[in-house]
């Protein structure tokens, strides 16, 4: 992550050549104060150039003007502007000739160098989890290279930070001081049918571990994805087979690389191969390739002798021709402006990477597979930072299909460990994939060649009115109520059709969201049916929905699987059952009946696996904690609360389906296991073509005793993708959300000021 460099960024805008856009506007003059002359430049220009927004209110008659978390607010012919809501004087005031707004070229850098932007402050302790840097990685690479180990053409999965002891990070962390020992990295590399993991001290810039897995299918790799659209495209048969349904240029076909799966062997493949299976679409020049499938034809692609070891061949079925495209109907300035105003400056700040929001204080990095990492969770309660989470990020995801037919019975994409959702991170754009008012983060990640990429505008982070915090009106009395803020930490990552947003939601009253949101274009199956009144109507749309002339969207799901360390005020946790249940009234008068809560402590790893009923309670509590009342301290625990779609509550397949053999995260949507640093994800570090569940149906396994013991919360949540007409040619997001709620964990309300200091304290670190 390379937030470090975006404050420094922030530094060194004073370097930034303006003549050019002075030289290129022709150079206007106005007196300095001194007598001096300056020479003066547009106000657009100028500040397009340092990646600035200008904004003019005419009503005001005043610029705002936007640099990631700076806002500035200038009046023409006034020398003093507001830098965050502060008064600041510059050197030549902003003025106005023929109608446009003109600037010194000093302007920029006197406005951006003011020092009141203290969103970015430079990190005098480093945080244990800071990712690996640009140079670490190359470092990592070198070491590699001058190994004995090394060979041509390494292939890498991922380069990342080996993560410290648990209870070394809290200390450091919460005590402010820096981790004492040196930093590890730990890499995976592809090698044919072997995964090799290894591990280079960054210090020595030696290998101290090579360890050799054999009979083991790594994730797919970017070179992968470009050698079968040329494996594919130049194997004869394959292009007669195009030819038959009518499509006789090959430059025009995109083909896509898919997992396979497993399936014990009924589809003729032994589990050995290191294989792809290929499906096609037609570019028709539209700009949306998806809506053009070529249906009935499916490629096996060999990855290690790169030719196609089997062709797979159903009926003809005409290719989808109509256009359908998305860009051309795109229109981003639909709205009249939507202005949101921070004239003070952000309510957060960035150190590091770790940020800093009222009583919240949490790292951000960016995971090569399952993106997104929150960790270090605190929240500062009466002057003391108390633990809640350590760490916390997607587990891991699958995205079931439901039609047997050849070219889809085996699509049960697992995103994250098969394909590397960190390594497709999309870019954020301001304004519409955030809002206005977001501070974007950069990422760096090693790719697949060992080598570090940045990912420009990886996180967008920003603060949102979220309603009435509380409210209430007593008759003849003054209103009392609050507003709700809310801070937003979002990453998006695009896993070929669909694009995934996940939003990890942090409010003043303890509540964490957690929420994944689905849009994108559908996977389509080209059918015959143009209405539903055609002869093959019924039977085209056994698995779908018609939602285009000739175009089925395929029935299937969404499913995510979160996985939370969680440390509530501390390490030892247990994981706790409320369920509110209709009791016989025994104390007599006129009611029959009675509401009580049957409360247990789940002991077992087992046990506590569970479909989640949502008219429960589930909690993990510190037993060893006590709030003012008595009550342990506690967090809920909600695995859905709403949604767009229906809930998944388990894979729709029949119990003998191969996927339970290969996963069970799917199946049950609260689990929970003693903590063990090597179970990272729910369906298995190597999943790709997995023979039986490496995931948490193994973790489970040993049935480890839960009761007062370092937790590791996995909640399972998505949606049942049933698709219609709405949701084409591109899909509006579809949310479902998952909740953490504090349960006695607070003395009273926690949003409620309790007295001047305590607040003071609480918006400090």
């Amino acid at each position: 992550m390379q937030l470090n460099q975006i404050t420094q960024s922030l530094k060194n805008f004073a370097t930034f050549n303006v003549a050019i856009a002075a030289l290129a506007l022709g150079v206007q003059h106005h007196a300095w104060a001194h007598g001096q002359t300056a020479e003066m430049v547009s106000l657009y220009q100028n500040m397009s150039d340092f990646g600035a927004d200008v904004k003019k209110d005419d009503f005001t008659n005043t610029y705002t003007i936007a640099k990631g978390s700076l806002i500035v607010r200038a009046k023409a012919n006034s020398d003093t502007v507001l830098v965050n809501g502060k008064a600041f004087k510059v050197s030549v005031p902003l003025v106005e000739k023929n109608g446009q707004p003109v600037v010194s070229k000093e302007f920029a850098s006197e406005i951006f160098q003011s020092g009141l932007d203290q969103t970015f402050k430079i990190e005098s302790v480093a945080h244990p989890l800071n990712s690996l840097t640009s140079q670490e990685i190359t470092q990592t690479f070198k070491a590699i290279t001058q190994s004995e180990y090394a060979y041509p053409n390494m292939r890498f999965s991922e380069i990342k930070l080996k993560d410290p002891e648990k209870e070394k990070v809290w200390d450091a962390f919460i005590g402010g001081k820096a981790l004492q020992e040196d930093r590890i990295a730990e890499f995976t590399l592809l090698k044919g049918k072997q995964v090799i993991e290894g591990l280079v001290d960054l210090k020595t810039q030696k290998v101290t571990q090579w360890k050799v897995l054999d009979n083991t299918h790594g994730m797919v790799l970017y070179d992968d994805m470009v050698a079968v659209q040329e494996i594919v495209t130049q194997d004869k048969n394959y292009k007669k087979a195009l030819e038959k349904r009518g499509v006789k240029d090959i430059s025009k076909v995109v083909t896509t690389p898919l997992t396979v799966g497993y399936f014990g062997g009924k589809d003729g493949l032994d589990r050995e191969l290191n294989v792809l299976k290929v499906v096609s679409y037609l570019d028709t020049g539209d700009g949306n390739y998806w809506a053009h499938p070529i249906e009935n034809l499916v490629a096996v692609v060999d990855l290690d002798n790169k030719k196609i070891v089997k062709l797979e061949e159903g009926a003809i079925i005409p290719v989808p021709m109509t256009a359908n495209s998305i860009a051309n109907k795109n229109d981003k300035n639909q709205f009249k402006p939507l202005n949101i105003v921070e004239p003070e400056g952000k309510n957060f700040s960035i150190t590091g990477q770790t940020i800093h929001w009222g009583p919240w204080c949490f790292h951000v990095g960016l995971d090569s597979r399952v993106g997104l990492k929150v960790s270090t969770v605190t929240y500062k309660d009466k002057g003391d930072k108390r633990k809640v989470m350590y760490e916390g990020n997607l587990g891991g995801m699958v995205v079931p299909y439901g039609d047997p037919d050849m070219g889809w019975y085996f699509k049960s994409y697992l995103d994250s460990g098969e394909y590397g959702m960190g390594t497709l991170t999309s870019s954020i754009e301001k304004g519409v994939d955030a809002p206005d008012n977001a501070v974007l983060l950069d990422a760096v990640i090693a790719d697949y060649t060992g080598q570090p990429r940045v990912i420009p505008n990886a996180i967008a982070v920003f603060e949102r009115y979220a309603g009435p915090e509380f409210k209430h009106q007593e008759m003849n009395q003054p209103n009392i109520s609050s507003e709700r803020r809310e801070l937003v930490v979002r990453w998006i990552s695009t896993v070929g059709n669909y694009d995934y947003i996940f939003d990890w939601v942090f409010n003043n009253n303890g509540i964490i969201g957690i929420n994944a949101g689905a849009t994108g274009i559908e996977a389509v199956k080209g059918v015959k049916a143009r209405t539903m009144h055609d002869a093959t109507a019924k039977e085209d749309t056994r698995f779908g929905t018609l939602i285009d002339h000739n175009i089925v969207g395929t029935t299937h799901q969404h499913i995510y699987n979160f996985r939370l360390d969680m440390d509530v005020d501390g390490g030892n946790n247990s994981f706790v059952e409320m369920d509110p249940v209709v009791a016989k009234n025994t104390r007599g008068g006129p009611r029959s009946s009675a509401m009580e809560v049957n409360e247990r402590i789940v002991n077992t790893e087992q046990e506590a696996a569970q479909k989640f009923d949502p008219s429960t309670i589930r909690l993990i509590s510190n037993l060893n904690k006590e709030n003012r009342m008595g009550n342990p301290v506690s967090y809920q625990m909600i695995p859905f609360a709403g949604g767009t779609h229906p809930i998944a509550k388990g894979a729709n397949f029949s119990p003998d389906e191969w996927l339970f053999k290969r996963l069970s995260f799917m199946d049950k949507q609260i689990w929970v296991t003693k903590r063990d640093a090597n179970e990272l994800f729910p369906e298995g570090k190597y999943s790709n073509r997995s023979v039986k569940d490496t995931g948490l149906g193994e973790f489970v396994a040993n049935n480890d005793n839960i009761k007062d013991q370092d937790l590791v919360v996995w909640m399972t949540t998505g949606t049942t993708h049933v698709a219609r007409a709405e949701e084409w040619p591109i899909m509006p997001t579809e949310w479902v959300y998952t909740m953490l709620k504090p349960w006695n964990f607070f003395d009273s309300t926690p949003t409620l000021k309790n007295d001047n200091e305590q607040q003071k304290q609480q918006m400090q670190h």
